[in-house]
């Protein structure tokens, strides 16, 4: 998903001042490392003996370290021109490991998000970010969780089970997401990263957190509070608290559980906490008054909030003709990868059978779904082995996909973010995509709302004869 957005969206971030790595930090002096270190020659763990300490008798010992493949390389290897307005990678002062991964990649020019908050994150500054899905606000923590950890390396010896970076998301599909991009990023830094999501095998994350020393755990709120319950997990040595997609852990109830995460780090003054969110409302706001110390605040507004690169089409169906219109689409040549989405679970599983039952080859994402089996649709889905995905919008947060043409609104979502977020899914990476939504007696009074988060009148039409048929 990084690969695909940052470094594409060049041209509206400012220029950046000199702001080579420093202490980190919220103006205070650096901060201490913990207590649970590294050895000196850079190695995770402690492979020289000695016994480690124990919590309750449930705190495990050292774990191993596998170092990065050193292959030679340095920064003259990844040549980027300045431009004007535009804000390189380069200009970052940022640890050659992580450049590294960063000319893998692709990377270039930093996003509109990532020019405004980084030369603040990289010193050690908390920040609230306000930006839309799809921008690469998850390369910005990204970037200032490897280069912050490469940059102040702990001393001694340190524990499995005590991360020092921590990010919080509200699905599954988006955990993974985060994770797999951090992967890529980090490839080259040798610091590991686990990922703690409901659903899965316990005992095989728990392996991954017991056979080596993590550095990024990257985990939804339920599971993390379950590994914390069993004392496999302690947050007492997290520098980086990053909270992603703040406004739908809200409207996911999951706030409580985020509260009791919170208060398991370091006090806010001792800890670097960066919070994102679609949306800055008052709870939001309230929230971040409460986990963050003297934030930068960033509110990036696109230019239209829905992206330009998507043809809207609104079709007037009556509720006996939208499942015809639907079926007649999917069956059309130019629909080659399509996400449909409703409201409900038992819309998207309804309307998953009936699919399958036209012969339509289509998968299906919601929350009731076992992990295992979304993970196999998800793949299947990118691979092309199916053309359909059915999604809840829970399920749809975390897909990012290349190449969908078309997504479909089977029903219009109650709430006006989540249109912005639903047809964000095709017409990403500068291609074009199309988003069609069905309104109908039941759901059209919906439409004045989203006329006004969006700014502009939305063209309701007839679906095409042949739609019809």
């Amino acid at each position: 998903m990084i690969k695909n957005i940052v470094g594409r969206l060049a041209g509206k971030g400012g220029a950046v001042q000199d702001h080579s790595p420093a202490s980190s930090g919220h103006g205070q002096p650096p901060r201490q490392e913990p207590s649970h270190k590294v050895s000196p020659d850079g190695k995770h763990g402690d492979e020289s003996g000695g016994n480690s300490r124990g919590r309750g008798g449930k705190r495990r010992g050292r774990g191993g370290k596998e170092k990065a493949a050193a292959a030679p390389w340095s920064v003259g290897d990844f040549p980027v021109e300045p431009k004007e307005g535009e804000t390189r990678f380069h200009d970052l002062g940022l640890r050659d490991e992580l450049m590294h991964g960063i000319a893998d990649l692709g990377f270039k020019y930093c996003s509109p998000i990532q020019a405004a908050v980084l030369p603040h994150t990289l010193q050690g500054h908390d920040a609230i970010g306000k930006a839309q899905t799809g921008t690469g606000k998850t390369a910005a923590f990204l970037v200032t969780i490897f280069n912050d950890q490469l940059c102040h390396p702990p001393e001694g010896e340190r524990f499995v089970g005590e991360p020092r970076a921590l990010v919080i998301a509200p699905t599954r599909e988006l955990v993974m997401q985060i994770a797999a991009d951090a992967e890529e990023l980090a490839r080259y830094t040798g610091l590991k990263v686990a990922t703690l999501i409901g659903g899965m095998d316990y005992q095989k994350q728990l392996n991954r957190l017991t056979n080596h020393v993590v550095d990024l755990v990257v985990a939804t709120p339920g599971r993390l509070l379950d590994f914390m319950g069993r004392r496999d997990l302690y947050l007492d040595h997290v520098e980086i608290l990053v909270l992603d997609e703040g406004d739908r852990m809200l409207d996911m109830g999951f706030i409580p559980q985020v509260k009791r995460i919170v208060r398991a780090t370091p006090q806010k003054e001792n800890r670097q906490t960066l919070l994102f969110s679609a949306t800055f409302t008052q709870d939001i706001i309230n929230l971040s008054q409460q986990w963050t110390y003297e934030p930068v605040k960033v509110d990036i507004e696109p230019e239209n909030v829905a992206t330009d690169t998507v043809d809207q089409k609104i079709y007037l169906v009556s509720s006996q003709q939208r499942y015809k219109v639907l079926n007649n689409l999917l069956r059309s040549e130019d629909t080659t990868s399509v996400i449909v989405f409703a409201n409900r679970r038992d819309q998207v599983r309804r309307l998953h059978e009936r699919l399958r039952k036209s012969g339509v080859a289509a998968g299906i994402l919601s929350g009731e779904i076992p992990q295992a089996k979304r993970t196999r649709t998800l793949e299947q889905f990118k691979s092309g082995a199916i053309k359909v995905l059915v999604a809840t919008d829970v399920a749809g947060r975390g897909i990012h996909v290349e190449g969908i043409s078309h997504v479909v609104n089977y029903n219009l979502p109650e709430d006006p973010e989540d249109y912005v977020h639903r047809i964000g899914r095709t017409g990403r990476a500068g291609a074009t995509g199309i988003s069609i939504s069905f309104a109908s007696e039941d759901d059209a009074f919906l439409l004045p709302d989203l006329e006004a988060l969006l700014g502009t009148r939305l063209e309701c039409t007839h679906p095409p004869k042949e739609l019809l048929v």
